[in-house]
Order: C-alpha cells, then sequence, then structure tokens
C-alpha cells in the first residue's frame, strides 16, 4: 500500500528562486509538449512520448531553452509524465473506462497560476541529510518540519507551493498493512448537518461549522483585496492574506476530519455508512452548508484508514430508507421532512431522528456483510402445516380449515382477525 507523507517546508530565499525557476522551466516543458500534440492532432498524425523526450533534449541545445539545463532533467521528464497521465485519464473518461464525471483534455499551464508543483523521483537521487534536511538537485537542502519519521524509503517527492506562499514535500512510500486488535464493536453512522455525524452507540459529534465560523473573517479579507490596485505589491500581499485565511479553514476541516475517522477506525471493528449523492446535495440551497461539512473527505479517510488496519467497511445504498423505518419493530412510518428531529412509533418507541438511522444502517450494514460472506439470510425450505397451505384474507376465511388462528394484518394495522 503507498501513502503519502505531507511535511512543511521552510526555504531560504536563494532556495526560493531556484524552486521558482524549476516550477517555470516544468511549466514550460508541459506546454510546449502540449502545442506539440495539438498540432500533431490536426495535422492526423499522433506523436510518441519518446518523441517529445528527444524534442525536449534538442531544446535544451537552443539559445531559446538553453535556460532548461539550469534545472534537473527529472522534473522535466516528470513534467512530460504529467501531460501523459493527463491525457490517459481523459480518453479513459472519454471512453467510460474511468469511473466518476467527465475529464477534460489538458489545458496549457499558466505562470499565474498559485499552485506550482514539481516532481523528484528515485533518479533525482533525493536524500534527507543527517541534518534532517532534504536535499534537492541543483536547489540544496531545505529545513523541514518533521512531525513523524517516513516508515520507509520514499519514491518519489513533490514540492508543493500553495496560494499562500507555503512550500510542501509530498512523499510515497510503501507501508504494510498493521492490522489493529480484534474489537467486538461495530458501528453506523448517519451524517447530517445539525450534527454532524451521529453513531449508532449513542455517541454525537457536534458540527464544526469551519467556515461559517471563518466568515467574518473572510469577508474582512475579501474587503481588503477588493480595495487594492490589481497588479500592486499590495494587491499580492491582500491575496497572500485571504490565501492564509483560506488555508486555515481547510486545515481546520482536515485535522477534524483525521481525528475523529481515525478513532472511529479504532474503535469499531466494521464501520458502516450511508452512500450520500455529496454532488447533488451541493446543488440544492443547503450547498454552503454541505460543502463546509465536508463528508466526501471524511468518508474517504474512513475508507483508507479501514483498509490499512484491518478493519471492514461499507457504503449502505442511498435509497435505503434508515430515517423512515422503526429499528425497533422494523415498520415504515413513512418520508418526514428535516423539521421532524424525533417521532414515535405505533409500537410505543420515541425515536431520534439520526441516531434511529445510524441503528438502521448498522442493521442494513450487518445483514449485507454476513450476506457477502455466505451466511445463511434466510429460513431454509420447511413444509407447510395443514393450517398454513394457503394465504387467505381475514375476510374470506377458508372452508375446511381446522383449528384457531389469530394475528394482525399487515395491510390493516391495528385490526385483529381469526380463522375459524
Amino acid at each position: 500500500m503507498q501513502l503519502r507523507y505531507n511535511f512543511r517546508l521552510y526555504p531560504t530565499r536563494s532556495q526560493k528562486q531556484s524552486l521558482a525557476q524549476a516550477f517555470g522551466c516544468a511549466r514550460v516543458v508541459f506546454n510546449d509538449a502540449l502545442a506539440a500534440r495539438r498540432q500533431a492532432y490536426a495535422e492526423g498524425r499522433c506523436i510518441s512520448n519518446a518523441e517529445l523526450s528527444r524534442a525536449l533534449t534538442q531544446a535544451k541545445q537552443t539559445p531559446e531553452r538553453a535556460w532548461l539545463a539550469k534545472t534537473s532533467s527529472v522534473v522535466l521528464q516528470q513534467a512530460l509524465a504529467d501531460l501523459n497521465t493527463a491525457y490517459h485519464n481523459f480518453f479513459a473518461s472519454m471512453s467510460g473506462k474511468r469511473k466518476g464525471s467527465k475529464i477534460a483534455a489538458p489545458r496549457f499551464r499558466s505562470r499565474r497560476d498559485h499552485r506550482q508543483s514539481i516532481r523528484f523521483t528515485r533518479n533525482a537521487r533525493f536524500t534527507v541529510t543527517a541534518a534532517d534536511k532534504l536535499r534537492l538537485p541543483k536547489i540544496g537542502d531545505i529545513a523541514v518540519a518533521w512531525s513523524r519519521r517516513l516508515p520507509s524509503q520514499p519514491s518519489s517527492v513533490t514540492i508543493i507551493k500553495d496560494a499562500a506562499d507555503r512550500y510542501f514535500a509530498s512523499f510515497v512510500v510503501e507501508v504494510t498493512t498493521c492490522p489493529l486488535p480484534t474489537s467486538d464493536s461495530e458501528v453506523g453512522i448517519d451524517l447530517g448537518l445539525t450534527r454532524f455525524a451521529v453513531l449508532s452507540n449513542g455517541k454525537i459529534i457536534d458540527n464544526p461549522r469551519v467556515l461559517r465560523r471563518a466568515e467574518r473573517k473572510l469577508k474582512r479579507a475579501h474587503r481588503a483585496l477588493s480595495r487594492r490596485r490589481k497588479g500592486s505589491k499590495n494587491y499580492a500581499k491582500a491575496r497572500v492574506q485571504l490565501a492564509r485565511a483560506y488555508g486555515k479553514v481547510a486545515d481546520t476541516r482536515r485535522d477534524f476530519a483525521h481525528k475523529y475517522s481515525t478513532a472511529i477506525v479504532r474503535e469499531n471493528q466494521a464501520v458502516y455508512v450511508e452512500d450520500l449523492c455529496v454532488t447533488g446535495l451541493a446543488r440544492t440551497r443547503l450547498a454552503k452548508s454541505v460543502h463546509d461539512a465536508g463528508w466526501g473527505m471524511f468518508i474517504r479517510m474512513i475508507e483508507e484508514k479501514a483498509a490499512r488496519y484491518g478493519r471492514s467497511f461499507a457504503k449502505i445504498s442511498r435509497w435505503y430508507p434508515s430515517s423512515q423505518v422503526c429499528s425497533r419493530c422494523g415498520a415504515a412510518g413513512g418520508s418526514k421532512p428535516l423539521q421532524i428531529r424525533s417521532w414515535t412509533c405505533r409500537c410505543g418507541a420515541v425515536h431520534d431522528r439520526d441516531h434511529n438511522a445510524a441503528i438502521n444502517i448498522l442493521a442494513a450494514g450487518q445483514a449485507e456483510r454476513l450476506s457477502a460472506c455466505g451466511a445463511q439470510v434466510s429460513p431454509t425450505a420447511m413444509p407447510a402445516q395443514r393450517v398454513e397451505a394457503g394465504t387467505h384474507r381475514y375476510d374470506s376465511a377458508p372452508l375446511g380449515v381446522r383449528g384457531l388462528y389469530t394475528g394482525e394484518d399487515a395491510k390493516h394495522p391495528g385490526l385483529s382477525f381469526q380463522y375459524l
């Protein structure tokens, strides 16, 4: 299993200039290769990756592109690999081989993009020095804020500069699955907006509403940016301040999702959640709150950590009426508006809407898991009793039936009937 480990970088002023040159070289190589591919397509021919690589080598020898030699060749080759991957994903999406929404064709990269990145592989011989610094070819030793040690030798590292002018190193490492001790508890999770998550064991996770709480600060940052002249130094400073405010919101939301997803996976052997259509919910009037909650990121983290730590994870169909069925007797109470947070079943049970849904999600997940494991989910065939030879309505008792049968009609709740 491959994982990414991200760490904050603190380059010096000269190292920032070297990184900016590397970002620019990778961008130019990507754009030149994209232009060559588009021209070849217009002429009705196909251009291979080997031809693009040879064209890059020849470009380094020309006066117009001689400055490409100041950057590591691995960075430039990885830019060509990124273009090849982008086209591969585009063709797979158009042909239906790639799941999810359609992907557009690759576009030219702009120097005004606030997010830049380059990648070094093992061929570049990047290393972590004895002084715990990241040594990159033609850039130097960069200080790293190590929050933990890498579990193995990284296969590649991606240097990222985000919109807030922060630098990060993203290492790709190979890790082995480390199953946690077996737990007897299983949990179903019902996600919501009023309360972020309600677990079947009764635990409630409050919604942090990170974006809502930061709206006042973001509004001031937007106002300050709008009052600056575009292209000036003050405009650049205001833009960075706004990007940092949004970055803090994203980091807080990600930290919240990491902490609670880890706790849920550690405490439970199996986790079941509802397969929500976040994209569809984001088109409603609740779009801002849905995006602020970060359901998709939270579910993805649970799924990834469950696979890593040997836990079971399953998604329940989004069409399953988890909030409509009584978790005690199984009777369907019908659809209920969102403002109804609790309801009483005809069996006398008083249900909290979210807790009842979480219990039903747990039961549905357990039933699906047993069915997938080959367990018996329906009773075996048995010979019919004499008084059960047929199914009859309560108003047309069969003739010749011996004995007495008393029950309740499913189509007429509360109506008792007798067969004599």
